[in-house]
């Protein structure tokens, strides 16, 4: 199953990454894990995680082609 990872500001930074491709995760939980793993340094972030568009606040069940969306805090203006 793959799923594709989008990362915006600071953690696109944190990653040197704009953009993953992952394969088996099932769900928002495993993906954070994996990607605390193999980016250390998203330690230090704070961010909430969207999936198609929809921020989560729980553990969310991924399907085959989701997006998700690791999303700084910002403000609006």
């Amino acid at each position: 199953m793959n799923i594709n990872v989008l990362f915006f500001g600071s953690l696109a930074d944190a990653t040197g990454k704009s953009r993953l491709e992952i394969n088996n995760v099932s769900d928002t939980e495993t993906l954070r894990s994996k990607l605390l793993r193999d980016f250390p340094k998203l330690e230090k972030y704070k961010f909430v995680i969207a999936v198609c568009k929809h921020v989560v606040k729980a553990n969310t069940t991924l399907h085959e082609g989701d997006t998700v969306a690791f999303l700084p805090p910002f403000a609006g203006g």
